[in-house]
């Protein structure tokens, strides 16, 4: 049977085990905080991207003066036949 000292296994060398990445707190902050900075570099750098992306599209409501955003609209809604079926052509041919 294992022997208990002070409530402590005699196997474990030392009690305070869990709890000693607390001697190196300032190690642990510093690499916390190192990590945090990059990832908000990172994205930055991603929302940067973002932006130039959108740049590189063409958008006509943002991208064409005022008044041809109503000639784009007209010119959505037009249709390509003019009215006369395809069999009425074909006759007139």
């Amino acid at each position: 049977e294992d022997q208990v000292v002070n409530g402590h296994d005699e196997k474990e060398t030392n009690p305070f085990a869990e709890y000693m990445w607390m001697e190196n707190e300032e190690d642990f902050n510093r690499q916390v905080e190192e990590e945090l900075q990059e990832q908000e570099f990172l994205d930055r750098c991603f929302q940067e991207m973002l932006e130039e992306e959108d740049q590189d599209w063409f958008i006509p409501s943002r991208d064409l003066p005022q008044g041809m955003g109503q000639l784009q609209q007209q010119l959505n809604g037009l249709s390509v036949g003019d009215g006369h079926s395809s069999e009425d052509i074909l006759v007139r041919t």
